[in-house]
């Protein structure tokens, strides 16, 4: 089994995705010990924002064509894909900053969804190719946003709609809600969140 764990909250430590994130991957690998975990943190290595010139990479068909930022912006790409590809789970951390993921959560599904790679266009419209997967979500935001401000989350719709879109269809969602709703609701909060991370594959609870 291979574990692919992404965070990308900006906060380090004080994190509580990141705390969230490092509590669910202990649950699988308590589960499966032989499992292989491969860790990317977007916020220490954050990926470019895309630009024309980054964008038009996938027009290339020789590396000889690409310009360095391109052959970058390549080797990003095939990274990304592959690590994704080659998980049987896969642990997102998604804070939400104002009202959706963070930037660096964006640039790397922007890598993630290759045409011909990930998903791929028929006369019948878009086809996802990497479903096989289990993806779990770990949301915290500052708001509670399950319980009548649905119209304002552009965090997790976004994030159903992205691995939707390439066959994902098995999505766990952890939510840390209300972390800024004072103290005793933060610690509730985070105290749950703990328990259904910990709860480890098959026992957590699926939203």
């Amino acid at each position: 089994m291979k574990i692919l764990q992404i965070d990308s909250s900006v906060l380090g430590d004080a994190s509580v995705s990141r705390q969230l994130t490092k509590a669910t991957v202990d649950a699988w690998k308590t589960h499966h010990p032989q499992a292989k975990l491969v860790y990317r943190d977007l916020a220490a290595a954050p990926p470019e924002h895309l630009s024309a010139e980054r964008a038009a990479v996938v027009k290339f068909g020789k590396d000889a064509d690409l310009t360095p930022a391109q052959a970058e912006e390549r080797a990003l790409v095939d990274t990304v894909v592959e690590e994704f590809l080659s998980a049987d789970v896969v642990v997102i951390g998604a804070p939400m900053y104002n009202f959706t993921i963070p930037t660096q959560l964006k640039g790397w599904i922007d890598r993630l969804l290759q045409a011909g790679r990930t998903f791929r266009y028929t006369d019948k419209g878009p086809v996802g190719l990497a479903g096989d997967r289990k993806v779990i979500v770990v949301s915290s935001r500052g708001g509670i946003y399950t319980a009548g401000l649905e119209a304002m989350d552009h965090q997790e719709a976004y994030l159903r709609t992205a691995l939707g879109f390439i066959g994902v269809t098995e999505i766990e969602f952890i939510r840390a809600e209300g972390l800024s709703m004072g103290p005793e609701h933060r610690d509730r909060a985070v105290a749950e969140a703990h328990q259904q991370a910990k709860a480890g594959p098959g026992l957590a609870v699926a939203a």
